[in-house]
């Protein structure tokens, strides 16, 4: 029997995970199965046990991966400020993250499906939809993000319902003019708020 070092287990666990995530968020939490995700991730569903105690504890940590890699990856990265805020909002609205559900926002993905899902998983998406929302908060109001809390939270859920109406959408017109309004919308707020 061949032993691997801890670091190996640690990555093999992280890369089911990711591709879990990304399974996830293109199928639906009630569409992937563990053989499924075992699959994408290159490995037998026989050895899942190894690394999960259950299907849910997979899902949990692939949602609470996924908000993180979101924050890391497009917030946290974002300039300071309004800038910064339109930087994120112009992303998030663009075509390319509508139309790649499967690397796009876990938010506009999962959300129907999170609501109903185990306390470990909607917890894990209510730590890292704060974590994304206190981002927000702070170049909403950079003197005072606790003040910026909920119109951060309302901005996230505008974004959110917006990009899974257009996603929704058959007439790619109609979309595409859905995200062109969502960043309209998403700029006043953010602008209306500056000025309160």
């Amino acid at each position: 029997m061949v032993r691997y070092p801890k670091e190996h287990k640690q990555e093999t666990r992280q890369r089911i995970i990711t591709t879990a995530g990304r399974r996830l968020k293109r199928d639906g939490i009630d569409g992937s199965g563990v053989a499924t995700l075992m699959k994408d991730a290159g490995l037998t569903n026989g050895t899942f046990y190894a690394y999960f105690t259950s299907k849910d504890d997979l899902v949990a940590m692939a949602v609470a991966d996924q908000m993180r890699a979101q924050h890391e990856n497009i917030v946290a990265q974002a300039a300071p400020g309004r800038a910064g805020l339109e930087q994120i909002i112009r992303w998030y609205f663009s075509t390319d993250q509508r139309d790649t559900i499967d690397d796009g926002c876990p938010n506009a993905a999962l959300l129907d499906e999170i609501a109903r899902s185990t306390d470990p998983t909607r917890q894990a998406y209510t730590d890292g939809a704060l974590v994304l929302i206190d981002g927000f908060a702070a170049r909403l109001a950079p003197h005072d993000p606790p003040s910026a809390r909920l119109r951060a939270l309302g901005l996230l859920g505008m974004m959110a319902g917006t990009l899974q109406l257009s996603r929704a959408l058959t007439d790619r017109q109609l979309a595409d003019q859905l995200l062109e309004q969502g960043i309209r919308n998403a700029l006043a707020l953010i602008d209306a708020e500056q000025h309160n």
